[in-house]
């Protein structure tokens, strides 16, 4: 996929940040783009930029964990452009919450879109994507889909099973000898509204922990990971890393294995106590 030019490319979550910036950075490389997205004002101000951009666009309100809201959707992009090549899976929430203290509907949110969006949207349109002859599917899993942290066991769950899943549908291609490949992206710490918008449980501010990911933790604006995203699917690389703090944990992690969970435990529990949250 070295050549966006009339590609048709499907962004979910593309309401806000790395979803709104690879719609719009694809619109700019000549490609037709579906949109969509829970949030009807973040989309409506996506679509214009898309427009603005010259592209052709398709745009609808969508909740990717609503399965036969998806399948219906595929329905409609297809139908309407007359073919799929990409999709970029990319809607996601986030929760913050020790897991004693975490309700089981927060897991099952968290799930339900982070992961079961991804299987949903991949399942819709992968027929279509084949068919097309030249296709790529790009999941987004998170480094949190490399190694773990205290607080994020709804979001490690979510992103552990979406690399898991996404490596798997790789191999699966190869061996069926699809005209489809398959990345997964492993953003780290990028200047999008997830954790602003981050439910959490037990004594944690919502609000606290948003402002200390922004201040502290979001390195990258979305605009240049968008970029990062762009290239790695031009390269057709199988697995994506984001960031310099993504490319670094993970190398660490590969080099200590078990134990950065240790590590990590005093680190992160003290970094949590210094800011209150």
């Amino acid at each position: 996929m070295k050549d966006f030019r009339n590609k048709v490319i499907v962004v979910t979550g593309a309401g806000s940040g790395m979803g709104r910036d690879l719609a719009v950075q694809l619109a700019r490389r000549g490609a037709k783009i579906a949109i969509s997205d829970v949030d009807p004002n973040g989309l409506a101000e996506t679509e214009r930029l898309v427009k603005e951009a010259g592209a052709e666009v398709h745009s609808q309100l969508l909740n990717v964990a609503e399965r036969e809201a998806v399948l219906e959707y595929a329905d409609a992009v297809a139908g309407h452009f007359g073919t799929v090549n990409v999709i970029f899976n990319n809607a996601g929430i986030a929760h913050h919450g020790e897991v004693e203290h975490t309700e089981f509907k927060d897991i099952e949110r968290v799930m339900d879109v982070d992961y079961w969006g991804v299987v949903n949207g991949t399942k819709a349109f992968l027929p279509y994507i084949i068919a097309s002859g030249d296709g790529h599917i790009v999941n987004t899993s998170s480094l949190f889909g490399l190694l773990s942290q205290p607080g994020q066991a709804a979001y490690n769950s979510a992103k552990f099973a979406v690399r898991g899943f996404t490596e798997a549908l790789n191999q699966e291609m190869i061996i069926a000898k699809h005209p489809v490949k398959v990345t997964c992206v492993h953003p780290g710490g990028i200047k999008t509204a997830i954790a602003r918008n981050a439910t959490t449980s037990g004594d944690h501010d919502a609000k606290a922990v948003g402002e200390f990911f922004d201040k502290h933790l979001a390195t990258m604006t979305s605009e240049k990971a968008a970029r990062v995203i762009i290239k790695g699917v031009e390269k057709n690389q199988a697995r994506v890393l984001v960031g310099a703090d993504a490319k670094v944990l993970d190398l660490s992690v590969r080099l200590v294995a078990s134990k950065y969970q240790s590590i990590g435990a005093r680190v992160v529990g003290w970094g949590m106590a210094k800011a209150g949250i």
